[in-house]
């Protein structure tokens, strides 16, 4: 595979995804670090290994166990990821974008984005949930777009517009099911860095200048490519630690995951109850 995917290579994925799968997804998921133990409540549920599939990148890191997970939760037929790869594990940005074309290819309409991201607001607590309501792609503005290279035209245009890229009406919905089941539910914006590594006391006060309430590395090249091709979506970040503004606090992994333990049965409400109310 080059640098670029193809429209061939999408399909030679999905193709592989579809001969297993008995229904057709209309909602695709993706689990960030974590948080896949969500994937548990789905029923009469297809699993399939990713390393298995054609072209498909293969996640490097703990709490991503590479599986997608098709069936139906709350009545709705999904295709949940366990898992997703990120810019710093050496995958080139038009192969993070891969798994939601293979959706697009599959017919899903609405991609709900969860993340597990560090507080740049200082009112943000470990646990807390936070509903995306727009994003800073501060990787976009220098250049890496999974969207560089070569259009494919059959799945969007060239110069798609990311304006409202949350929809409104899929997050006022997550805020009427948080409402009803007493969860509170932060929102703010989220910035990707690329990472590895957490980011600096200095870099967190760059980005709470700048408007920034959560920082992660991942979601927003899958958002873009989302848009790209015209799906609704829902993005919902976790937040794993507190704001590290003055710099005497160390940011794990193990505090990621850690903190996805606690989240996930309120993030499970939430998806469940939106999932509902389509």
């Amino acid at each position: 595979m080059g640098e670029y995917i193809t429209l061939s290579e999408i399909d030679q994925a999905a193709h592989a995804v579809r001969t297993q799968i008995k229904l057709a997804p209309r909602i695709g998921i993706i689990l960030g670090s974590g948080l896949g133990s969500l994937a548990d409540s789905v029923e009469n549920a297809t699993v399939i290994v990713t390393s298995d599939l054609p072209f498909w990148p293969v996640s490097t890191v703990e709490g991503h166990r590479g599986r997608l997970v098709i069936g139906q939760l709350e009545g709705q037929k999904v295709m949940v990821m366990q898992g997703r790869v990120h810019y710093y594990e050496g995958h080139s940005m038009s192969q993070i974008g891969l798994p939601v074309r293979v959706m697009q290819r599959l017919g899903v309409e609405i991609l709900i984005a969860t993340n597990a991201a560090g507080a740049v607001n200082p009112t943000f607590e470990p646990g807390d949930l936070m509903l995306i309501t727009d994003h800073l792609n501060i990787m976009g503005m220098a250049g890496l777009s999974p969207l560089r290279g070569p259009n494919l035209d059959e799945l969007g245009p060239r110069f798609p517009d990311m304006g409202g890229a949350y929809d409104r009406q899929l997050g006022d919905l997550a805020r009427q099911v948080a409402a009803e089941h007493g969860i509170e539910l932060r929102q703010g914006v989220y910035v990707c860095l690329a990472g590895p590594s957490f980011e600096t006391s200095a870099d967190l006060r760059f980005l709470r200048a700048i408007g920034v309430d959560a920082v992660g590395m991942s979601t927003i090249p899958e958002v873009t490519v989302a848009r790209h091709g015209g799906m609704r979506v829902l993005g919902i970040s976790t937040i794993s630690n507190k704001a590290n503004l003055d710099g005497d606090t160390l940011t794990t992994h193990e505090e990621v995951l850690a903190a996805g333990k606690i989240i996930v049965p309120r993030l499970t409400e939430i998806i469940k109850g939106v999932l509902r109310n389509l």
